[in-house]
């Protein structure tokens, strides 16, 4: 049985705005630490990621927008010239070494595509990764150079693969979807909140791709509010068929993880419930689809205490079918981050079944939703 890649290095927690940006690198350090706590993670997974070179950004930013960046880096930055190109924003600050951060975090997927397509393991997971708003010369939501559409193309250009990409983002994936709106190689699909009501604002079905592309762009924009059942239903019924259409060599995912209810940026209601099972639902899709090769990223995910640590966890708990034995959090873990956390963390890994009043919309919100899939899905099943 081949292994797993757990590609990381401190020098990713170096991706941090400000103080008091939501986009916080601890809950990657939390994360790192309940999984080497729960006994998941240990030093035999963990592969150091390669920094990534200016070829590499150029494969699908432009060079004038880097130099941009790297100008940004430095001190005595020109503020209004950032702006320009999305920096400097509330959303996307400038920082002193801005640069060299946002390289490590493409390093780190590249790293993941590179042990995958040597066929040493058969799945690789960069949680600092998923920064999926980027787009060709301009920064946006927190996102400075985008690794998942450089990975993608990395893929296209260095492996020849034909690439199913899934974001499971509360954001839709724009700048993923944009970078490969023409390409029929590159199969985009995106579960997100409606753009009704949250940042970027795209994402509608309608969007489909555009020239030899088109019909290899899905969008699944959900009701706000929408809950476990209705969400894990339409997420595992389209990614089977979108898959099963498309036949891709390999599958790259994103796992934003702010579609939690607790999540302080979105309108969506899922538990740890959905993100225990995202990971076996994507699991078993490599393995069916794509003869196991299988690139997944972070990505989002506001409430870095109570959600982010537990779900992106879960992810590689499910990435290796790995067995925790225990309904709760570790105490060592607990006891280590009790006094430094915002929120009283939660003793188990799953939320309670009662954590909040029912939502009076529930049938409403779910019939709209598989009124939106089957919108979705209806041109492949012409063809299926």
């Amino acid at each position: 049985m081949k292994k797993q890649a757990f590609v990381y290095s401190t020098n990713l927690l170096n991706y941090k705005f400000n103080n008091c940006h939501p986009f916080n690198p601890l809950r990657l350090e939390l994360s790192v630490d309940l999984l080497k706590t729960c006994g998941a993670l240990d030093d035999s997974h963990i592969f150091q990621p390669r920094k990534a070179a200016e070829e590499d950004l150029l494969l699908i930013h432009d060079p004038t927008y880097i130099d941009i960046v790297k100008q940004s880096s430095l001190p005595g930055v020109d503020v209004k010239k950032a702006n320009v190109y999305g920096l400097g924003t509330e959303d996307t600050p400038i920082f002193e070494g801005m640069h060299d951060a946002a390289l490590d975090v493409v390093g780190a997927s590249l790293t993941c595509v590179d042990l995958v397509m040597s066929g040493n393991v058969d799945h690789a997971l960069n949680l600092g990764g998923g920064l999926h708003h980027g787009i060709r010369n301009r920064g946006s939501g927190f996102c400075i150079y985008n690794d998942v559409s450089i990975a993608i193309k990395y893929l296209r250009d260095h492996y020849k693969m034909r690439v199913l990409y899934i974001d499971t983002d509360a954001h839709h994936g724009d700048g993923v979807q944009w970078a490969f709106y023409d390409d029929p190689n590159v199969c985009t699909y995106s579960i997100h909140e409606t753009g009704r009501y949250l940042f970027p604002g795209t994402g509608e079905v309608e969007e489909r791709g555009n020239g030899k592309g088109y019909g290899y762009t899905f969008n699944l924009p959900v009701d706000a509010f929408t809950e476990d059942d209705s969400w894990l239903e339409i997420f595992e019924r389209s990614v089977n068929d979108i898959a099963a259409f498309f036949g891709p060599d390999i599958i790259v995912t994103q796992h934003g993880v702010d579609a939690h209810l607790y999540d302080p940026l979105t309108h969506l209601c899922l538990s740890m419930k959905s993100y225990q099972q995202i990971p076996r639902i994507l699991h078993r899709l490599a393995h069916k689809h794509a003869n196991g090769k299988w690139v997944a990223v972070g990505g989002g995910g506001y409430d870095l205490w109570r959600v982010v640590p537990r779900a992106w966890a879960m992810l590689w708990m499910g990435m290796t079918e790995y067995q925790h034995h225990s309904d709760h959090l570790p105490k060592s873990f607990l006891n280590k981050w009790k006094d430094t956390s915002e929120e009283k963390l939660p003793e188990n890994w799953l939320d309670p079944v009662d954590r909040y009043p029912d939502i009076p919309r529930k049938e409403e919100i779910t019939n709209k939703n598989q009124i939106v899939l089957r919108r979705m899905l209806q041109p492949i099943h012409k063809l299926l």
